[in-house]
């Protein structure tokens, strides 16, 4: 019976885990008992096992007591980590944040790592600043074909409100009498743009190679007239030959005159409201009697501004675009295709 009895009190004892009394410490607290003791001269074989009772699994480890001791002995009196240069720092604050933005709007050019120079932090808590917390962005300029003054500024503003008038006074019929157009060169061979050229491939497949030039097979000069019910004109030159004054002023007299009378009965009169940009075939002198010759009233056009003419965004760029998908050259069934929607965009243009 007492056999029985000591047994069943030591598996008692044996599933109570023992805890020492000083389980739940800081380092810093044990550093502490590590100085004072080392300053008794005390071994640190002696401190680590004197500490191991009292602090249990929490203790130091050996390695830790020597290191501590070897500091203290040589002068060293906080017990707390000294700090270490790769440790983290804390920049973003508002002092950080107002330092990156005064530095962006002094130059908007700077760069993420000239930034963390400056301000000594990395280049990712720039980044972190600039981008995510200021919401920078950093965007490319838009090209233009030229600088406009302010006297071209001012003739330009003049022009659209010319325009806007007319359209107040007169109405749906002012748009109904525009006859656009404008020239660009047509290539038979039309090189693919980056967008074009994509392919469906697997994921180990390499990658398609896309030369940068490309020779081009030829090509050739087309002139386009439309209004807002479509094409009117479409004419090809000669391969080699460009626009001039005196080609210009005959395509106005011979093509584009017949065309007007053949698809646009009643306009001319009506009268017809010529707009096309001022290039010098258009403003020579040839150029310009043609056009009183013909009782055509040229609208106004500032210089250095295709963007009032929408025949360069809405017809011909669609036009090369398509050419570009079907990669081949201008044949009659594609530049029908590719002028077919051209009414509607001229009246959203406008």
């Amino acid at each position: 019976m007492a056999v029985r009895w000591r047994k069943a009190t030591q598996r008692r004892n044996s599933s109570v885990k023992w805890r020492p009394p000083l389980s739940t410490c800081t380092r810093e607290e044990q550093r502490s008992v590590i100085r004072f003791l080392s300053s008794e001269g005390v071994k640190p074989t002696e401190i680590h096992r004197r500490m191991e009772v009292q602090y249990g699994d929490a203790c130091l480890s050996l390695q830790q007591v020597y290191e501590w001791t070897r500091k203290f002995l040589n002068g060293v009196s906080s017990v707390a980590d000294s700090p270490r240069p790769g440790q983290a720092k804390r920049v973003v604050t508002p002092e950080a944040i107002a330092a990156v933005e005064a530095i962006v709007k002094d130059n908007r050019r700077v760069t993420v790592h000239e930034i963390a120079a400056h301000l000594d932090m990395s280049d990712g808590s720039a980044h972190h600043i600039a981008h995510d917390v200021l919401q920078f962005h950093k965007l490319s300029a838009r090209w233009v074909p030229r600088q406009l003054t302010a006297e071209l500024k001012e003739r330009r503003f003049d022009a659209c409100q010319e325009l806007l008038k007319r359209f107040e006074a007169e109405g749906d019929g002012f748009l109904e009498r525009i006859v656009t157009g404008d020239e660009t060169w047509v290539h038979y061979h039309q090189p693919e743009t980056k967008i074009a050229s994509k392919e469906w491939r697997y994921i180990s497949s390499p990658k398609p190679k896309k030369c940068r030039i490309q020779p081009s097979a030829g090509k050739v000069m087309l002139t386009l007239f439309w209004d807002e019910r479509g094409v009117i004109l479409e004419h090809y030159m000669a391969m080699g030959n460009t626009v001039t004054s005196a080609t210009y002023a005959d395509l106005l007299k011979n093509h584009l005159r017949p065309a007007i009378k053949s698809k646009r009965r009643g306009r001319l009169s009506t009268g017809v409201l010529l707009q096309h940009d001022n290039a010098r075939t258009h403003t020579a002198r040839s150029t310009v009697a043609t056009i009183q010759d013909l009782s055509f009233e040229c609208l106004p056009h500032p210089p250095y501004s295709p963007d009032l003419a929408p025949v360069i965004f809405m017809c011909l760029g669609r036009s090369n675009r398509r050419w570009e998908a079907s990669h081949s050259g201008p044949t009659k069934r594609s530049s029908r295709r590719c002028t077919s929607g051209c009414a509607l965009s001229q009246k959203i243009f406008l």
